[in-house]
């Protein structure tokens, strides 16, 4: 039996493989765009950079280091050079649309940073295998801006799998709705009319503020923000303000909210600080042809009739009045029942000053009433 020289041992010693195979080996040196590793070949095996990572700017002395063991799949056995092509990143891939493909056999919830936003979606990896979240999908809301989900990690599911046609769909969109049905459903039987609860500003409009309950939104109407005037609803609130709000009425899924405490109704002591014979200061708030309305408090608005602005004749309320302005007048009548106070500034002027019978201090029978549409809940 004849012996085997050295080089025929050494030779026998090399492993075969072939296209396709997956092998594993040490890595023995690494450059800035290229992996060199001693599979147990006569040739060693060659990652490039554009075989192992997406990132085109990536160096990959960053991200590997020599004696890392790696996983690799044999693209060419020779590359005419003598050595071997591997490739990490389609290996990866392949694994990668694996989990993707028992994930969507399962409906199994994912977790992925988001390496990407497109004009239409997002792109996130899983394994080195992408899925597509569409703009339509990532958010149970209209999203304007998707690059704030840039690097993000976001959860999602797998709506459609075909690797074939590169089109692995996913959607982030129905768990955010069936989440917030159970927020909703949870918040729902919690709360009642006339609970005071905790909420944070998601919007403010011209009518009023939606207020989001977690799980739900209240709409705070802008005749329930302060038991006084208020103008603007924007310069009184900011998105993200927390608030103790008053559930003041629940129809269906949409909530009325109220800021308009019983226990700080001005009207309660407003009978002592605003009796008939009081001397009271406050500002012009509105006025009309026939008076102007006075803020006392917010809340407690006073009418002073053009009658009673002076001894002098007073055409029109505003030929001496401005909005805005403080005056001291003296309560000529107040009517705790109907909320009407009557004021009179000719009553503090010179005693001896006359005035015609015909000047006697009148209340004006003024109904004010503000018809305010129903404003759905935005949902």
């Amino acid at each position: 039996m004849s012996e085997l020289s050295f080089e025929q041992m050494l030779e026998e010693s090399f492993k075969t493989i072939h296209n396709g195979e997956v092998v594993e080996g040490t890595v023995i040196d690494v450059k800035e765009d290229e992996i060199i590793l001693n599979i147990g070949c006569k040739a060693d095996g060659i990652i490039t950079k554009n075989e192992y990572t997406n990132e085109s700017g990536a160096d990959l002395r960053d991200l590997v280091h020599v004696n890392d063991t790696l996983e690799a799949k044999v693209l060419k056995v020779n590359d005419g050079e003598g050595q071997i092509l591997l490739t990490y990143k389609r290996l990866a891939a392949e694994r990668g649309n694996k989990r993707l493909e028992e994930a969507f056999n399962n409906q199994e919830v994912l977790s992925a940073p988001v390496v990407q936003v497109l004009g239409g979606g997002l792109s996130v990896v899983v394994d080195e295998a992408r899925v597509f979240i569409p703009a339509s999908l990532v958010s149970d809301t209209y999203e304007k801006n998707l690059e704030k989900y840039a690097g993000q990690e976001i959860e999602f599911v797998i709506t459609e799998f075909n690797p074939r046609r590169r089109r692995i769909i996913g959607d982030r969109k129905q768990l955010l709705v069936a989440r917030k049905a159970e927020l909703q459903k949870a918040l729902f039987e919690r709360i009642a009319i006339g609970d005071v609860v905790e909420g944070v500003v998601k919007n403010v409009t011209d009518f009023g503020a939606f207020i989001d309950l977690g799980g739900a939104d209240g709409l705070l109407h802008i005749s329930e923000m302060s038991w006084g005037h208020v103008e603007n609803p924007k310069k009184v609130f900011k998105v993200g303000e927390k608030l103790e709000v008053l559930i003041k009425d629940i129809q269906g899924e949409k909530i009325a909210l109220s800021l308009k405490f019983a226990d700080k109704n001005p009207w309660l002591n407003a009978a002592e600080k605003f009796a008939a014979g009081n001397i009271v200061t406050g500002k012009v708030a509105r006025m009309t042809d026939f008076g102007a309305f006075v803020e006392l408090e917010p809340g407690v608005d006073a009418l002073l009739h053009v009658s009673q602005i002076s001894h002098e004749h007073v055409d029109k309320p505003s030929d001496v009045l401005k909005v805005g302005q403080e005056i001291t007048a003296k309560v000529v009548d107040f009517n705790e029942e109907d909320k009407k106070i009557s004021l009179s500034m000719k009553a503090l002027e010179n005693a001896s000053a006359p005035a015609p019978a015909s000047e006697e201090p009148v209340f004006e029978e003024e109904v004010v009433e503000e018809i305010v549409e129903d404003v759905p809940v935005e949902e």
